[in-house]
């Protein structure tokens, strides 16, 4: 493939969820019901791509147990750490094809999420070298941290793309009018794909392997006339075809 006409100029990919199975859902999930919770579409709303304090808070208040924030949030880490034994942290299927495919486009790409480095250097410190400088930004204390990538880079809206499992993200992609990929998670549970829609997002995948050439091309030249986020009808249908293969 020959490179983007050059509207875009680098990707930010999110970490767990896209490069990185989701581990967070399930986890939560079991964190709310198993306290007597009621699991719904506003629970991940307030919790996901949220700062930690605010994603505790909101953990704490989801169940009828009398839990402050930071017990809320150590709890979690401390069930995290048990969940993992049993279902590890695994490359999704496709996202080193994607990267190579991204190469492939000349587009540098930067990866993001709301743990600290050690978590992108455990599971992708051998790919690190495939990563634009510097390879991985935590976005914690900036959350959902879409201006703060943009700007770190010198860029304007409209040259980064965006890769998501969050509908909070995509909200504040349509926000700022930047180029944006749904890729929500499968988890039986999991709400995103419903928010996502909601949101308006356009391109929404069902495996990462859907994120191809057309697709790239596609986006780049929808950055150039400012479209990303305005259309319906065929694109609507278009976006969840990928979605209805995965049974979301």
């Amino acid at each position: 493939m020959t490179d983007l006409p050059r509207r875009l100029r680098l990707a930010a990919v999110n970490i767990d969820g896209v490069l990185l199975n989701d581990t967070f859902s399930p986890l939560i999930h079991r964190f709310v019901t198993g306290r007597g919770g009621v699991y719904s579409a506003d629970v991940e709303r307030r919790i996901f791509s949220q700062r930690q304090a605010v994603a505790g808070q909101a953990m704490a208040e989801s169940v009828p147990q009398d839990m402050t924030g930071p017990q809320a949030l150590e709890a979690y880490f401390e069930e995290r750490a048990g969940y993992l034994a049993d279902h590890p942290v695994e490359i999704m299927d496709g996202a080193l094809g994607l990267l190579g495919r991204l190469r492939a486009a000349g587009l540098p790409f930067v990866c993001y999420g709301g743990l600290d480095k050690s978590h992108f250097d455990e599971h992708l410190g051998a790919y690190a070298h495939l990563f634009a400088e510097p390879q991985y930004i935590c976005t914690n204390e900036v959350r959902p941290g879409l201006e703060e990538i943009t700007a770190h880079f010198g860029l304007d809206h409209g040259e980064v793309l965006f890769i998501d499992d969050v509908a909070r993200v995509a909200e504040a992609a349509r926000a700022l009018d930047v180029p944006f990929i749904g890729h929500p998670s499968t988890f039986e549970h999991s709400h995103q794909a419903e928010l996502m829609r909601e949101t308006g997002v356009r391109h929404l995948v069902g495996s990462l392997h859907e994120i191809d050439d057309a697709l790239l091309r596609t986006l780049d030249t929808e950055a150039a006339a400012g479209t990303v986020w305005r259309g319906g009808g065929a694109d609507a249908g278009d976006a969840s075809k990928g979605l209805a293969g995965a049974g979301v």
